[in-house]
């Protein structure tokens, strides 16, 4: 059962884990912290090296980390996509991707220091500091990174960046960052554009948690074009980006698209979308535009960020053939 308060406080720091509202408390909601600096464009394989963590602190690697543990799914993703997957030897509960992830018990929302530990690390990286996890891994001269959600798509490619050179493996994560940026690129100058822009409904879960433009997932709808029904909803803040809409609110925005990463956790499609009780009078309803989304890649910031905005790209094209048609 959610409750307003819990929900829209805990979305912010649980997307990094899962779509789904319904989730574990996390500490601090709100990612405030900006993505560790890195050197966009220089490849640098030296050792040692001193990098600025997410939480503001130095953190100093003498050689490159053999035995890192990830307490955060997008920065697993990442460590796999740069190269460095065999320096890799635990990671978080939540991180079921790559399928050859060493997974473990321990649980983001609560890191236990000890069971980190037990596993040796020369490195940690977690995605939010919470049960003061940074701090009991550093007392123990343990280096600790924080990697927090990224708001940007140059957050998001800042970190993989950073993952490449904490790891020896700045080359392939510059060649990696440029090949993605190519692509993202070239599904938004590939998209038909509508005649006139178009509205999008982002759903979170079964009790209609969204997320606004303000949000990492709001900006790839935003590389689009489209605008977000949700913003109203949200516009002094307070709900972080992720605020509950009523079905009444939703029904008269009226969104030409919809979108469901509530499918995994929440069992949500586009027959039960329609089934609900006076949604079919959303526009999205009856021209049957409903994207379902893989809950997991929406809510990371990792290099599949290139699906999600693959899917966008899609539902867009779909509903400017289905005007076009209609027109003729």
């Amino acid at each position: 059962m959610h409750t307003p308060l819990f929900t829209a406080a805990c979305l912010a720091a649980s997307v990094v884990l899962t779509a789904c509202g319904t989730v574990s408390p996390a500490g601090d909601p709100t990612p405030t912290t900006q993505p560790s600096e890195t050197t966009t464009g220089v490849a640098v394989t030296d050792f040692p090296i001193t990098i600025t963590s997410g939480d503001g602190e130095e953190v100093t690697l003498e050689a490159a980390p053999q035995r890192i543990v990830s307490i955060s799914p997008t920065a697993t993703e990442n460590l796999f996509a740069v190269g460095a997957g065999d320096q890799v030897v635990a990671v978080d509960s939540f991180s079921n991707y790559p399928q050859d992830a060493p997974v473990t018990d321990i649980v983001a929302f609560e890191p236990n220091v000890e069971a980190i530990a037990d596993h040796d690390p020369d490195l940690v990286i977690v995605g939010f500091d919470t049960n003061d996890v940074v701090a009991g891994l550093r007392s123990l001269d343990i280096p600790t990174i924080v990697h927090p959600a990224a708001a940007t798509l140059d957050d998001a490619w800042a970190q993989i960046l950073e993952t490449g050179r904490i790891t020896g493996h700045a080359e392939e994560a510059e060649a990696l960052v440029s090949g993605l940026e190519i692509q993202v690129a070239d599904l938004v100058a590939q998209t038909p554009a509508p005649e006139e822009p178009l509205t999008y409904y982002h759903e979170l879960d079964d009790q209609y948690y969204t997320a606004t433009s303000s949000t990492f997932i709001g900006q790839i709808y935003g590389l689009f074009g489209l605008q977000n029904i949700a913003d109203p909803a949200d516009a002094d803040g307070e709900a972080f980006g992720y605020p509950q809409l009523s079905v009444e609110f939703i029904i008269d925005a009226d969104p030409d698209l919809i979108f469901l990463a509530s499918g995994a956790c929440c069992q949500q499609n586009a027959d039960t979308v329609a089934a609900r009780p006076a949604w079919g009078e959303i526009g999205a309803v009856q021209t049957g535009a409903i994207t379902l989304l893989e809950d997991d890649i929406v809510s990371r910031w990792g290099p599949r960020v290139v699906e999600f905005a693959a899917a966008v790209a899609a539902a867009i094209a779909e509903a400017v053939a289905g005007a076009a048609s209609q027109a003729a």
